[in-house]
């Protein structure tokens, strides 16, 4: 009989439930005008998550601290702000706060629109020279700026408590050790990212005509 060498163990859901968590659900940015077919998606896209979250909340605990991009307050002076410019996710922060979850301040204003403002910069600039040096500047910003979001995670979360974060998934977000993580991605955002694939590449095939 062949010796056995080794075996992986799949963890318990009780090893995950015994730690700090963090449930991270992509923020879908979209052009102003929202075309009818992407508009579905993007709603679809929500529901999702709503179930996805929940169907998370059952089995590895309930969220208590919920952190989201660009918001800097916390409380219900972050709820007005998200209520204000991020509709999608507000309803389902607020849900989780109406039962007890705490709306934290994620971001440090001003390394957040440092990095917006070097950002935008690299969307204009002509020379490879010039994008070489600003987008040094970006960079270090942007670490900087997503250094800041872990620390309040960290300092925040308590032992055995579920956050949930609200960020794009171009972050650059490192977690501490001692947090699970686990990524919200319903079927519908693989629908919302085909969809700009085909516009973009609809696009490049009209420039090349």
């Amino acid at each position: 009989m062949p010796e056995v060498l080794g075996k992986i163990e799949k963890p318990s859901v009780s090893s995950f439930q015994e730690g700090r968590k963090i449930y991270l659900v992509p923020l879908i940015y979209t052009p102003r005008e929202v075309p009818e077919d992407l508009n579905v998606k993007i709603n679809t896209y929500w529901e999702q998550v709503d179930r996805q979250l929940a169907a998370l909340e059952r089995k590895m605990g309930p969220v208590k601290k919920i952190y989201h991009e660009s918001l800097a307050v916390s409380g219900e002076t972050g709820l007005n702000i998200l209520e204000k410019f991020h509709e999608k996710s507000y309803r389902i922060i607020k849900e989780r706060c109406d039962r007890g979850a705490s709306l934290e301040a994620t971001e440090d204003m001003e390394l957040f629109t440092e990095s917006m403002d070097w950002g935008n910069c690299l969307s204009v600039v002509m020379s490879q020279k010039t994008f070489d040096i600003i987008s040094k500047f970006y960079r270090e910003a942007s670490e900087k700026r997503f250094a800041h979001i872990s620390r309040r995670i960290d300092e925040t979360l308590g032992e055995k408590e579920a956050g949930l974060l609200f960020i794009r998934e171009d972050h650059g977000v490192q977690f501490p050790a001692s947090i699970h993580v686990f990524y919200v991605a319903p079927p519908a955002l693989d629908d919302i990212h085909r969809w700009f694939r085909e516009k973009m590449n609809a696009r490049n095939e009209q420039k090349g005509s």
